[in-house]
């Protein structure tokens, strides 16, 4: 069962990822708040993360940095389409906001589409 950490600092949306990724067969690690929330649980085992890039006046890129050294596939969630070139995820994965079921399903396909091409080979 892939694990997937779900950071977002609204409880609501928060819920609602997380009956979605259920449904889609994943456990989720989660959910987290903030960055130190979210970096408290990126120690563990991850198959891949959905963060939202404005959590409550801070960004997610201290946790997005710390995923993508473990290699942890990740998804930045957002509302405006705005991520900080400066931080230097060429070509991310966006989950544009208001989700809807089809938009996370297509979304954690394509986080899990690499390690599922690598167990195959």
């Amino acid at each position: 069962m892939p694990r997937i950490l779900v950071v977002d600092d609204e409880p609501l949306i928060s819920m609602l990822v997380e009956n979605w990724l259920d449904e889609l067969g994943c456990e989720v690690a989660g959910p987290a708040r903030t960055v130190e929330d979210g970096l408290a649980l990126a120690g563990g085992q991850l198959d891949g993360a959905i963060l939202d890039v404005n959590l409550g006046g801070d960004t997610c890129y201290p946790l997005a940095n710390a995923l993508r050294a473990r290699g942890v596939p990740l998804a930045f969630a957002t509302g405006d389409g705005a991520l900080d070139e400066g931080q230097g995820f060429k070509d991310p994965l966006l989950l544009h906001k208001p989700f809807d079921f089809e938009s996370v399903k297509s979304t954690i396909e394509a986080l899990l589409e690499p390690a599922r091409k690598a167990a195959s080979q």
